[in-house]
């Protein structure tokens, strides 16, 4: 092997991604769909979510033509890389999501076989979207890379990159707001909404959210990585190509990681999923080792890095990856403190229950930022940067990050499943299956809930320490560095900007859920007008918003920005994300007899309060991510006009 074919390791693993997905979408179809009752139920949801993602993509496609003929500006090969972004992460999605709605009336037959069947059966089917995610992103990246390297110049290679990473931010935004805004429209409070009507909403804006978002992220991160090598080493440097390398070991791993989820003796749903996390880390953590070694034996490689401190600089995103899933499942399970001081809470009522909830968030922001700023710290550290080596540091951390973002396949699986389980226990519940199948489907959905806020808190860590590295590059645009001084009136002002942003994207995402009252969105698509007009607003302003004070502040204001943005935005994403996941386990924790149980005073407390929780954990929480990301996209595009 040689440096030139790191890039077709890295196509080779992004296909065998693929691979493995329609095989698992494959061996998920050719199980029994089950009786007629179920298929009916199923059928239902399997069309609501195709209207909408008809609807929704005919959106993108008019919003992404728009800016296409735009990025002709910058060039053919920033339009066409946006384009191709835009079709990859679509694709993702729309494979994916034709997978799960397929698979949720099978997992409810499954079920009459056994909860071990029907845990492969809904894992499975998320495999099949984590893996096509991955792959998919990986392919790309690789793909348009090596076709920008060898038909164009350095600058088609650094602006086709760029756009390619602005197409999946663009699907993200649309996935995250759209989908996320409908779902808590189209339905009513938890337990009164039908099942049809949640499995339509879970799937697209939750389950395709998630892939979009975490597409994005992969993608932004190589991105990044690959233009800090090029800005460091130089274009032609060996190093350019390692994040590929780095990508494509994880991503196999996750292959082989996938295989590891099953019911043991303990019959503890949660931990067998999360058992192919662990697998997957303990072989991408091997396979890295050796590839750091291999890669600094190459003659034509500059001798930045010891061995160890390479392989340490890139496990330690998996570290994150590790910690973050802890510290968000300890903020958010019902097992732990933040979820029963809730639901104590409950007992005085709706405010109670809301300010309890407001409190958990803001407290869980603390052990996840720490982590955050640990995992920029160490690379940067590893990498020299505070010897005086400041490129080689920040190049650690996008090394790092793509580690940690490479991890998504794996983490979208767990998602999947969720979301497969969730539709199945409803369609067992509204088809009338037998007691054993829907106590089995009961199960299954404890556990999707259960990891649900443990996968947004690893999207948005993932996301936070991929930014973080985009803003590197940002900073290395210039002949002459980027010096941000805080006694400067344009960084300040640019920095109170930027701090702002989240606050005002937040509320309009907010927005949309309250504006719009429940159930009109199942009833005639006022849900969806709303939030393709809140998705375009979300769109234009992080586009312009940069461009404005690029042009009119200069880099050092753009730069204020962006770092106002990150922090301000980081926080409230954590905030919402574990919020959110902390009410929903009080509601649940409730349920499970706590309190006076269902339908007790302190039980619709905690209903009002998961629909607050709802409201920012999947819509304002998740949106925050890929609107800061497209922000520091679009600086990174228009730094040559402020050099």
């Amino acid at each position: 092997m040689n440096v030139s074919n790191i890039v077709v390791f890295a196509l080779g693993s992004g296909a065998a991604g693929v691979a493995c997905a329609l095989m698992n979408a494959g061996g998920v179809l050719r199980r029994s769909a089950g009786s007629a009752d179920v298929l009916a139920v199923a059928r239902a949801i399997q069309e609501g979510t195709g209207a909408f993602l008809k609807r929704q993509y005919i959106a993108v496609a008019v919003v992404g033509s728009l800016l296409a003929l735009a990025l002709t500006k910058l060039g053919a090969w920033t339009a066409n890389g946006f384009i191709a972004g835009v079709v990859a992460s679509a694709l993702a999605g729309y494979i994916g999501l034709a997978v799960s709605v397929r698979a949720e009336a099978r997992t409810a037959d499954a079920a009459g076989a056994g909860l071990g069947a029907a845990l492969s059966t809904a894992f499975r089917s998320g495999t099949a979207m984590g893996l096509l995610v991955a792959g998919l992103a990986l392919s790309a990246v690789a793909g348009y890379y090596a076709l920008a390297s060898s038909a164009g110049t350095p600058d088609d290679v650094h602006g086709g990159l760029l756009g390619l990473a602005l197409g999946g931010s663009l699907m993200s935004v649309f996935a995250r707001t759209v989908g996320g805004v409908w779902a808590k429209t189209a339905g009513g409070p938890p337990l009164q909404e039908t099942s049809e009507v949640a499995a339509v909403g879970n799937h697209v804006g939750h389950a395709a959210g998630t892939a979009a978002d975490v597409f994005e992220t992969l993608t932004l991160a190589l991105v990044a990585a690959m233009l800090l090598a090029r800005s460091v080493f130089g274009a032609d440097s060996p190093w350019v190509e390692f994040p590929l390398l780095v990508a494509g070991f994880v991503v196999a791993a996750s292959l082989a990681g996938a295989c590891f989820v099953r019911l043991g003796k303990s019959r503890y749903l949660v931990g067998a999923l999360y058992r192919s996390v662990i697998v997957t880390m303990i072989l991408a953590g091997v396979g890295l080792y050796y590839a750091s070694e291999w890669f600094l034996g190459l003659p034509a490689v500059q001798p930045a890095f010891s061995l160890l401190n390479l392989f340490s600089a890139a496990c330690i995103g998996l570290v994150l990856a590790g910690l973050n899933i802890a510290a968000t499942e300890y903020h958010t399970s019902k097992s732990f403190g933040f979820a029963k001081r809730i639901a104590a809470a409950s007992r005085g009522g709706p405010a109670t229950n809301v300010v309890a909830g407001l409190a958990a968030g803001l407290k869980s922001t603390g052990w996840s930022v720490a982590l955050l700023c640990a995992a920029f710290i160490g690379p940067y550290h590893l990498g020299g940067g505070f010897s005086g080596h400041e490129g080689t540091g920040l190049f650690a951390v996008g090394l790092a990050a793509v580690a940690m973002a490479s991890l998504g396949g794996v983490m979208v699986a767990i998602d999947g499943y969720g979301i497969a389980a969730e539709a199945a226990h409803g369609i067992a519940e509204t088809a009338g299956l037998p007691d054993e199948v829907r106590q089995a489907t009961a199960s299954l959905d404890a556990a999707g809930r259960a990891t649900r806020p443990v996968v947004q808190g690893y999207v948005v860590g993932a996301g936070g320490l991929a930014m973080l590295a985009l803003f590197a590059e940002y900073s290395k645009c210039f002949a002459v560095p980027l010096a941000l001084n805080l006694s400067d009136p344009v960084v300040l002002t640019g920095l109170f900007a930027g701090g702002l942003m989240p606050y005002l994207l937040g509320s309009v995402s907010l927005g949309a859920v309250g504006n719009v009252p429940a159930g009109a969105g199942g009833q005639a698509n006022g849900g969806l007008r709303v939030a393709l007009k809140r998705a375009s607003i979300l769109v234009l302003v992080p586009l312009a918003v940069p461009l404005l004070v690029g042009l009119g502040g200069g880099r050092e204001a753009l730069g204020g920005m962006l770092v106002g943005a990150i922090v301000t935005g980081l926080f409230q994403a954590f905030a919402m994300s574990s919020g959110g996941g902390a009410w929903d386990s009080a509601r649940r924790y409730i349920e499970d007899g706590m309190y006076g149980g269902a339908d007790s005073e302190a039980h619709r407390a905690a209903l009002t309060g998961d629909q607050v929780g709802t409201a920012c954990q999947a819509v304002a929480g998740p949106a925050l991510n890929p609107l800061i990301k497209l922000m520091g996209l679009v600086a990174v595009l228009i730094a040559p006009l402020l050099a």
